[in-house]
């Protein structure tokens, strides 16, 4: 124990010291609850001291860290009851006693508020959150700590330890979520903000997109960068679904007669050559519209870029629907087609006709077939389908020329303005155009 020796000139006045003598000084209670409160937020027994009127350098720091010590022991072990000064009702503090009928009543007081408060919470989450509480799943630490904080503001504002406890939450941890309020407050505004730019990303052109689209249209078109977590927290947030394509199995054509002759695979799915309209694929894919109609589409995709070269939409699937693809490919000016230039596809009966292989000899283009009934040798033409799909629900339109209009609008916005993440964030034209420049 410090030997300073105190004189009623010194503290007495102090409104927080009930009595002093030359060797000792007696703390109000009301004092031992400010200073349990304040140390729990983070401050430090020196600061306290001289915040509340007390000189340090008279009392001195030995004695401070020594009440500090011994008010704390005591809360931990009975909470703010313990730091109540018995020394008139005993010769000394007891270690355990039973609480008075206005203590008890006090404490059932806060836990019948807190329940009633969890019944109120539960109503105002929604469903999805009361099916998981139904489970058995617990509520999140922020909601505990919301709770507690709402019936503390009811009056019981001395009860945040027990009500910690019946709630199995750490009190310092409540008292980091009361001091974090303006943090979280500022990060629910720039969430919101940033709500705001991904819904409008996700709704650009008409069509929904993924986390990863999202964040290249943010980037290219708005100047913005937020990180993939981010969006899909958010999107998640917001309920921002984009359409999963369903595995489907492959479906083959019609097998080819005995004058189709069929081509080796020169490609060997070395899909990425780097140089624009050099290796062309193509397939053909149906489109049901109406009530019970059939659209059939074919496409000539450039395996380097991704760019939809050539596409047209016909009511049947002759062989004319790959033929006129052809004409309509080679006519095109967006892209000079290289001299080695050559066409791959699977082995459909078009593709293995007679017809069709002079067509393109007689075009200069070359020819490369995928293996029996392996789509993954063409996978980047599959894939176009598939994510065209997702997009154009061809069974809500009623007429072929709708169907038309759409696709044709589709291809538009898949060539100019569909950012993709292996074309280096970039939409097929301009990585077209990337490569040119750098060839």
């Amino acid at each position: 124990m410090s030997k300073k020796l105190f004189s009623d000139k010194d503290l007495s006045r102090n409104r927080y010291v009930t009595r002093i003598s030359h060797k000792a000084i007696t703390y109000s209670d009301e004092f031992k609850q400010l200073f349990i409160d304040q140390y729990i937020m983070g401050r430090t027994p020196r600061e306290i001291f001289e915040a509340n009127g007390f000189d340090v350098n008279v009392i001195g720091m030995k004695r401070v860290e020594q009440c500090a010590d011994r008010w704390k022991k005591a809360y931990d072990h009975a909470g703010i009851i313990g730091l109540v000064d018995s020394r008139k009702e005993s010769s000394g503090r007891p270690l355990n006693r039973e609480l008075t009928q206005d203590e008890v009543i006090a404490k059932q007081e806060a836990r019948i508020r807190l329940l009633e408060s969890q019944v109120e919470l539960l109503k105002k989450l929604d469903l999805k959150e009361r099916m998981l509480v139904t489970k058995g799943a617990n509520l999140s630490k922020n909601k505990l700590f919301e709770l507690i904080k709402e019936v503390v503001d009811q009056g019981l504002g001395r009860m945040a330890r027990y009500l910690c406890e019946l709630l199995n939450v750490s009190r310092s941890g409540y008292y980091r979520y009361l001091q974090a309020a303006d943090t979280r407050l500022e990060r629910a505004r720039m969430d919101a903000e940033a709500g705001e730019w991904i819904k409008k990303a996700f709704n650009r052109k008409g069509y929904k997109k993924g986390s990863r689209s999202i964040k290249m249209i943010l980037k290219n078109e708005f100047g913005i960068t937020y990180n993939l977590k981010r969006i899909r927290r958010l999107m998640k947030k917001l309920n921002l679904v984009c359409p999963h394509r369903k595995t489907k199995p492959y479906k083959r054509m019609a097998k080819a007669t005995l004058e189709h002759r069929t081509l080796p695979n020169k490609l060997q799915r070395d899909f990425k050559k780097g140089i624009p309209g050099l290796v062309l694929l193509t397939d053909i894919t149906y489109l049901p519209y109406g009530r019970s109609d059939m659209g059939y589409l074919s496409t000539v995709l450039d395996a380097s870029t991704g760019e939809v070269l050539s596409h047209n939409l016909s009511r049947r699937i002759e062989l004319s629907i790959a033929t006129e693809t052809i004409e309509k490919l080679v006519k095109q000016k967006r892209l000079k087609l290289h001299k080695e230039a050559f066409i791959h596809s699977d082995q459909g009966s078009h593709y293995t006709s007679p017809k069709y292989q002079g067509l393109l000899k007689q075009k200069g283009l070359g020819q490369s077939m995928s293996r029996r009934g392996n789509c993954w040798d063409n996978a980047p033409q599959e894939s176009f389908f598939g994510h065209m799909k997702d997009h154009v629900k061809s069974r809500r339109y009623s007429s072929f020329r709708e169907l038309q209009l759409e696709i044709d609008r589709y291809i538009n916005y898949y060539n100019n303005h569909r950012y993709q993440w292996g074309l280096k964030k970039m939409t097929p034209v301009q990585y077209r155009n990337h490569l040119l420049s750098a060839a």
